[in-house]
């Protein structure tokens, strides 16, 4: 296999793997076979809820953002929950989880649709060779939890031991229409999240990625869909920010709080929620990544070399070199009419990005890293004009 498609990913599938997941979908027909009947129909809406609220309190508010505590007994309630919506362990969800915030929307995010494509994105990544193991590491604050690496271990139990509760409540109906029509319609409501909310929605805060706000998704995962906000402060045990968010996963949890269960819910401050921030320089470096790709350096770079003669060209060539901390200054000083102003990438900013305080941040860091780019490029046409 050659180092481009394992770079890709799309080609490094393991498809014995997807065969049950290609398997549960399939089952989904047996309904024919086993009826419909109307408590199996009142199962598969009842758990669809109780797991999605697991997924979304569990799997992503709780062990992949900690943003509430709890006890080691419905700490292990939430793992047994979660994963009974045969999504893989939590400390495999958590850990990759986990890589995505740290990488959201870069190449090496392990599911963005920016780079990898919607359908790899949205479950083709799950199948991979290169996401197939747990990097403990990610997850070390519960990988040494006994009860959940004992789930690690047996990540399919518990979604074993419901199809087999709902086999002996509501028979084969109970296990086709209840237990496999919710599961299908939680993978991909959850999968969606991966794929659709970072490409479709409205973005409220600049976060260096494509998460985006999408009401209707808010509403199949109980809160989840609100991402862009997610994104924007990811601790936060409460993902819809303004009260017409609707979040029901924080209002289980915050009724849960009153009782005891759990504690500590991390909330946004008044700056997050105000939208007046100050980002960090990793999400402004990304978002000046953003904006110099609406700019094109190597087109930039070839419109200067094509007004140059060949030795006019190896001169800039030696005066990059000569001042490579200063490139950014020269090539704005030689050309000013060639090169893109200050304003224009302010202007352009304006209209990309959401209201944020560290826009002039955003804009100083992108021209260095427009005209650097530029400097590389006319560095690099030089031998083909020689």
């Amino acid at each position: 296999m050659s180092d481009r498609n394992i770079d890709d990913g799309h080609d490094d599938i393991i498809y014995p793997s997807a065969v049950p997941f290609v398997l549960i979908h399939l089952s989904c027909a047996a309904a024919f076979w086993s009826g419909i009947t109307w408590q199996a129909i009142a199962i598969c809406i009842a758990l669809y809820w109780l797991r999605m609220f697991a997924i979304g309190a569990g799997y992503h508010r709780y062990f992949s953002h900690r943003s509430y505590s709890t006890g080691r007994l419905f700490q292990f309630i939430l793992a047994f929950l979660a994963q009974s919506s045969a999504q893989k362990s939590i400390l495999w969800w958590a850990a990759k989880h986990r890589h995505h915030h740290l990488h959201s929307d870069t190449p090496q995010d392990v599911h963005s649709p920016v780079h990898k494509g919607f359908v790899y994105s949205h479950l083709g990544w799950i199948f991979a060779r290169q996401h197939d193991a747990t990097d403990l590491v990610k997850v070390a604050d519960f990988a040494s939890v006994p009860e959940l690496r004992w789930l690690h271990k047996f990540e399919v139990l518990p979604a074993v031991a419901l199809g087999v509760l709902c086999f002996l409540v509501a028979g084969w109906p109970g296990v086709v229409v209840g237990f496999l029509w919710s599961t299908v319609l939680l993978y991909h409501a959850t999968f969606c999240i991966n794929s659709l909310a970072h490409v479709r929605g409205r973005k409220r805060y600049v976060t260096g990625d494509e998460s985006r706000n999408n009401w209707l998704l808010a509403f199949f995962t109980m809160g989840e869909g609100w991402h862009n906000n997610h994104h924007a402060y990811q601790s936060s045990a409460r993902q819809g920010f303004r009260w017409w968010e609707i979040d029901m996963t924080f209002y289980v949890l915050k009724a849960l709080s009153l009782t005891g269960i759990i504690w500590d819910l991390k909330s946004p401050s008044e700056q997050v929620l105000r939208n007046q921030q100050r980002l960090g320089s990793r999400v402004v470096n990304r978002a000046a990544q953003q904006l110099v790709t609406r700019f094109n350096p190597e087109r930039i770079a070839l419109a200067v070399s094509s007004a140059l003669h060949s030795s006019e060209l190896a001169a800039l060539r030696e005066t990059l070199s000569q001042a490579r901390c200063q490139t950014a200054e020269v090539l704005a000083s030689l050309y000013p009419n060639r090169i893109p102003t200050r304003d224009e990438l302010l202007a352009q900013a304006q209209a990309m990005f959401a209201r944020t305080r560290s826009l002039d941040e955003i804009v100083d860091r992108a021209y260095q890293l427009l005209l650097g780019s530029v400097g590389s490029q006319l560095v690099a046409l030089v031998p083909q004009r020689s």
